[in-house]
């Protein structure tokens, strides 16, 4: 119950991180709210990654399998995609800074998993 606990607030940190980061580093994002958003933008982020992409992970095994763990990144870029749509402050322009927020995300989703 704890490692779950535990789980879920490094998914959370990740989520808030790297949309920080993106925002910071990524040609094609912006933010122009306040932090508050941000901070509850990662929260949402992370609570997806934490209850919802086991489920779409398990639905899209097949899709998983054949592509040799390329579609993974669709689902990401799902996931970015949704909180994208869902926070009218943070504006994605484009596939390509979608893509990399997504790299971002993911990569500090691996360093908080291993932590």
């Amino acid at each position: 119950m704890i490692s779950g606990f535990r789980k879920l607030i490094l998914q959370i940190i990740a989520g808030i991180l790297g949309i920080w980061l993106a925002t910071e580093f990524v040609n094609g994002i912006t933010f122009t709210n306040n932090l508050k958003i941000l901070l509850f933008a990662g929260l949402i982020l992370g609570l997806i990654n934490f209850f919802i992409k086991p489920i779409l992970n398990l639905i899209t095994l097949p899709l998983r399998v054949l592509t040799l763990g390329l579609f993974s990144i669709v689902i990401n870029m799902a996931i970015v995609w949704v909180i994208d749509v869902l926070f009218i402050d943070l504006q994605i322009t484009g596939l390509v800074p979608l893509f990399w927020t997504t790299i971002i995300i993911w990569i500090l989703s691996v360093i908080a998993s291993k932590i």
